[in-house]
C-alpha cells in the first residue's frame, strides 16, 4: 500500500512534501472542510483560509462573522462554528499548539473519532485508524462485510486499525483515503489498478461494486416556509441572524415562518410576519435541499416608511448582502426576489 501510495500520491494543497513533517492547522483544517464535501470543493476554500489566517492563532483571534463569511457556500455550517471554537480551544486550553494524541484532539470543539485519528496519525505520526466513508468503502470490500452501514462501522474500524503500520502511519492512512478517493469508488471501482486485489475478498466473490451495503434511507418530507421581504422607504432590507445553535447557526437570513410539512395559512403566516404592513405574494417559489429534508420557500414582499424599532433587526441595502454571511439557502431567496421585484408590472 505505501509503495502505491509514493508512486500514486495525490498533491493537494493541505499536504507537506514528501519527506516534510505535515503542518498539525493543515491537516485539522482540510479533515474539518472535508467532513461531507469533496476535495474538489475544498480546495478553493482552504486557500484562502490559510492565505488570510496562516495559523491556528490567526484564525481564534478571528470573529466568528468574519469566518462564517469565508466559509458561506461550503455548506454545513456548524463545521465553521466549531472550526472557530476549536481554534481558540487551541490557544487558550494549549497554548496554539495542537495535542499530539487522538484522545486530547477528541476533547476539542468539532473533534469527533475520525478526525481526532485522522490529525493524530498525519500530523504526529501516531498509530492510529483513521476512517472516513472511503476507507469504511475499502474495507468492507477487501474483508466481505456485508453487514449494512452504519451497523458495520464499529467492525469496519476494527479491522482497519489491525492494518496501521508502525511505520508511517499517516502515510498509511492518507494512502487509504486516496485509495477509496480515485481507485475504490463507489460506482464502478477500477479493480485492475488496486494495489490489493490479490487479497480484496470482495472481488473475487464478484460483488465488490455491492459492498458496503447500506440501510435504507428514511423518507425526506418535504418542508414549507414563508420568507418576509421587508424593505424600507430608502430601499433597505430586513435581516436577521439565526441562533448560534441549529441549523444554519449563526449565519444571517431574511425573516420567515418556522419550516414545517403543513401548508402555511395566510393567517398563520402573518403570526410571524415581523410588521403589520400590506404583504404582496411574489411569483414562485424557491427550493432548497438539506441532508434530512427538502426545502420550499415562498415569498411575500411588503414596505414601511416607518419600519417598527425591532431590537433584533439589521438593516442592509441589497448591494450590500455580499458582506454578511448569507448561507446558499438565503442567497437563493435574496436572488429571486430582486428578480421578481426587478420586473415590470403586469398590465391585464
Amino acid at each position: 500500500m505505501l509503495a502505491w501510495y509514493d508512486r500514486h500520491r495525490r498533491e493537494l494543497p493541505w499536504r507537506a512534501a514528501p519527506g516534510a513533517r505535515p503542518d498539525p492547522y493543515r491537516v485539522w483544517l482540510s479533515e474539518i472542510m472535508l467532513q461531507q464535501t469533496t476535495v474538489v470543493t475544498v480546495a478553493p476554500y482552504f486557500d484562502r483560509f490559510v492565505a488570510r489566517w496562516p495559523d491556528v492563532s490567526a484564525l481564534a483571534a478571528a470573529t466568528l462573522d468574519a469566518v462564517l463569511h469565508q466559509w458561506q457556500g461550503l455548506g454545513y455550517y456548524a463545521r465553521a462554528r466549531n472550526l472557530h471554537a476549536c481554534a481558540r480551544a487551541v490557544v487558550e486550553r494549549h497554548n496554539g499548539r495542537f495535542p499530539d494524541s487522538a484522545v486530547a484532539l477528541r476533547a476539542l470543539p468539532g473533534i469527533g473519532d475520525y478526525t481526532a485519528a485522522a490529525i493524530a496519525a498525519i500530523a504526529f505520526d501516531r498509530a492510529e485508524a483513521a476512517v472516513d466513508g472511503n476507507v469504511e468503502r475499502v474495507m468492507a470490500r477487501v474483508f466481505a462485510v456485508r453487514e449494512s452501514l452504519p451497523a458495520a462501522k464499529l467492525r469496519l474500524r476494527a479491522l482497519t486499525r489491525e492494518l496501521v503500520p508502525a511505520a508511517r502511519p499517516g502515510d498509511f492512512a492518507q494512502a487509504l483515503m486516496d485509495l477509496g478517493a480515485t481507485i475504490c469508488t463507489p460506482r464502478r471501482p477500477r479493480c485492475a489498478l488496486c494495489p490489493w486485489r490479490d487479497a480484496c475478498a470482495a472481488r473475487a466473490a464478484g460483488v465488490a461494486e455491492e459492498l458496503p451495503a447500506a440501510a435504507e434511507k428514511p423518507e425526506r418530507p418535504l418542508r414549507r416556509g414563508i420568507v418576509f421581504w421587508l424593505s424600507r422607504d430608502d430601499g433597505a432590507v430586513l435581516l436577521r441572524r439565526r441562533p448560534e445553535s441549529g441549523l444554519l447557526g449563526g449565519m444571517i437570513e431574511l425573516p420567515s415562518t418556522p419550516w414545517r410539512e403543513a401548508e402555511w395559512s395566510e393567517d398563520e403566516a402573518l403570526g410571524h410576519a415581523p410588521a403589520a404592513t400590506d404583504w404582496t405574494h411574489l411569483a414562485g417559489t424557491v427550493r432548497h435541499g438539506f441532508t434530512h429534508f427538502p426545502l420550499e420557500l415562498a415569498i411575500w414582499a411588503g414596505s414601511m416608511a416607518v419600519p417598527p424599532d425591532l431590537c433584533w433587526a439589521i438593516w442592509a441595502q441589497p448591494d450590500q448582502f455580499k458582506d454578511f454571511a448569507f448561507p446558499t439557502l438565503t442567497k437563493k431567496v435574496a436572488e429571486h426576489a430582486l428578480s421578481v421585484l426587478a420586473r415590470p408590472p403586469t398590465r391585464h
